[in-house]
């Protein structure tokens, strides 16, 4: 099973998203492929995840995850607590420490949705926190230095022991995420 997770205010209809599906779709189209629509908060978003996962185990299939941003932070939590490979992509590292910028109104333009982010939702996140990685073998990270939302070293520190993949320049949305997917496939070992 390969679970695709969507960063903040995002969606399976964003372009890395959908980049993945079709790409899975044509290279492995026997993989169990789920990129769900997270709910808004995430307490909620992890409980949906956490079926897949669930799911997955009692199959007795393999867990694999790509996180982008806030997606990369649960994929660690799931990968670390539960098993499988992940690849993250520009993943947020400390997301509760940037919840205080996005308290009140959202918006997301994926799925039209408007919400609140509230104190609370910051102690959610923060529940799912990784803060060492103990299994640097389970993960490829992706990084580009140019980064406009996050800051690329913290995930540099955070996953120095894991395998990396820094390309100086690029943005938050990881500019030519399609040329890694071969790379992707590879390290998840997927079927």
């Amino acid at each position: 099973m390969l679970l695709y997770i969507h960063g903040f205010n995002s969606s399976p209809f964003s372009d890395k998203a959908v980049m993945t599906a079709q790409y899975m779709a044509q290279h492995h189209p026997s993989l169990a492929f789920h990129q769900p629509q997270l709910p808004n908060t995430p307490k909620a978003a992890m409980s949906l995840l956490l079926e897949y996962v669930m799911a997955a185990r009692e199959a007795n299939e393999p867990l694999t995850y790509i996180g982008s941003s806030l997606g990369g932070y649960f994929a660690s939590y799931l990968a670390e607590h539960y098993g499988g490979r992940a690849v993250l992509v520009n993943p947020a590292v400390r997301p509760f420490e940037l919840f205080d910028e996005f308290m009140g109104p959202q918006f997301n333009p994926y799925t039209g949705q408007h919400y609140q982010v509230l104190p609370a939702h910051k102690q959610e996140v923060a529940e799912f926190d990784t803060a060492v990685i103990r299994n640097p073998d389970r993960f490829l990270v992706l990084l580009q230095t140019g980064d406009e939302v996050l800051d690329y070293r913290e995930a540099l520190n955070k996953y120095h022991h894991c395998q990396l993949r820094i390309e100086a320049g690029g943005d938050h949305s990881f500019v030519g995420y399609g040329q890694h997917l071969q790379t992707v496939s590879h390290f998840l070992h997927l079927p």
